[in-house]
């Protein structure tokens, strides 16, 4: 199948957040890992400015010697580009460029100019964000581009050639990332994440100047992987793979920098009981999960004792990605009071959700004894349910895309 990705369209959520930022800031980062559709968003986007008007947007690929060339005087380009949006893509690769930005963003200011000067482009988000809280604090905003969502997805066939919108069943196997999910078959979908899972780790991290062994990194991602929704626990895993737990910690944090795994923290808000203080660990694309442990069909899944971990991180990723103005916790006490996703706002606001896998699921005693402790504003049970209902016990259950509709019409309401 011919997929073309390239087709600018505002059908990807991410695309509106973009917009009002460059509006706001003069630089706005654009985060998300490899491959996920950041280059085309920022490229048709520099090509729909142009169409606007000839010459308005320049695009540069620090991945290429020519492109970098162009920066051996940054100031003086920016110079010569004043009146256009720049767009940097792979930024991580010039952290010197933060100071230089900030010094022009500044002279702008002076002389009346404000947003919508650069776009940043990165896919590591602890060297990008550590950058610019550094030298661009207060000039730049952060937009994170996920793999596609359940959301988007009535949107594939308005932003790819595809005839037909994959299904919520497609997007948990395969994943979000563009060619996995819209690959010609669950074969195909599969050779893809394993060339990028490999690609990653023999080739896009090296890159970041961080000397890790392959093999370690690639063994420590799919124990991980078989660990899926458990508690983060450093020193079992640093006795499997032979090194010590600093090293695991360390290895840990590039995966979460590179947004490929996610560390679900514990509630921490003082509730008057004894809590678990260990995060939950995650890969967070469920195909990339699926690609790691060698899962291919639907059946495949359904077959692994992972799956009831695999649809849950599925659902937490889609949850906290249709709600990023909250934090996401986990809640759990040592006397079994849990919770598997807590979103709280800044307004105090909290909605707990507990989730199954089960189409007859059932209501735990340990997730009433967290509603008890945390009262929230809300408890949704998300399970693979057609037909939304209220349990006995006042709690309502939904399936997952009614669950994401419920919060962006919530939000939509707030606003």
């Amino acid at each position: 199948m011919n997929v073309n990705i390239l087709s600018f369209d505002l059908s990807r959520y991410n695309a509106a957040e973009l917009h009002e930022s460059l509006l706001d800031f003069p630089a706005v980062v654009l985060l998300g890992p490899r491959q996920v559709g950041k280059t085309t968003l920022a490229r048709d986007w520099a090509d729909a400015s142009n169409a606007r008007k000839a010459g308005s947007a320049i695009y540069l690929d620090l991945e290429l010697p020519s492109a970098q060339r162009q920066l051996d005087d940054a100031e003086g380009f920016f110079q010569a580009h004043r009146n256009q949006l720049v767009v940097l893509d792979e930024v991580q690769r010039s952290p010197k460029l933060f100071e230089t930005l900030r010094g022009v963003i500044d002279q702008r200011r002076r002389e009346g100019e404000s947003a919508g000067q650069f776009l940043l482009l990165g896919s590591a988000s602890g060297v990008l964000l550590g950058q610019s809280s550094e030298s661009l604090a207060g000039r730049i905003a952060t937009v994170e581009l996920t793999p596609f969502q359940l959301r988007e997805l009535p949107n594939i066939t308005k932003i790819t050639s595809t005839a037909s919108t994959p299904s919520e069943q497609a997007l948990w196997v395969r994943g979000g990332f563009p060619l996995s999910l819209l690959a010609r078959s669950d074969a195909a979908s599969l050779r893809w994440r394993d060339t990028f899972i490999q690609t990653y780790l023999e080739r896009d991290i090296p890159a970041l100047g961080l000397r890790i062994p392959a093999t370690t990194l690639r063994r420590l991602w799919t124990m991980l992987a078989h660990h899926q929704g458990q508690m983060l626990n450093q020193s079992q895993l640093a006795g499997a793979l032979g090194i010590n737990g600093a090293k695991v910690a360390y290895y840990i944090d590039v995966l979460v920098d590179l947004m490929l795994v996610r560390r679900l923290p514990a509630w921490a808000e003082n509730t008057g009981k004894r809590m678990v203080k260990s995060p939950k660990v995650y890969v967070r694309d469920c195909g990339v999960l699926h690609a790691l442990l060698g899962l291919k069909t639907f059946d495949d899944i359904l077959a692994h004792p992972v799956a009831g971990q695999s649809w849950e991180g599925f659902v937490i990723e889609q949850l906290i990605a249709a709600a990023p103005q909250a934090t996401s916790y986990f809640y759990r006490t040592s006397h079994g009071a849990e919770a598997d996703l807590v979103l709280a706002f800044r307004n105090g606001t909290r909605w707990v959700f507990e989730i199954k896998r089960s189409s007859a699921p059932t209501v735990s005693k340990g997730l009433h004894s967290a509603i008890a402790d945390l009262n929230p504003a809300q408890v949704i049970l998300v399970a693979p349910v057609t037909t939304a209902y209220t349990a006995k016990s006042g709690i309502s259950v939904m399936g997952l895309a009614q669950t994401v509709a419920w919060i962006a019409a919530q939000i939509h309401k707030s606003e």
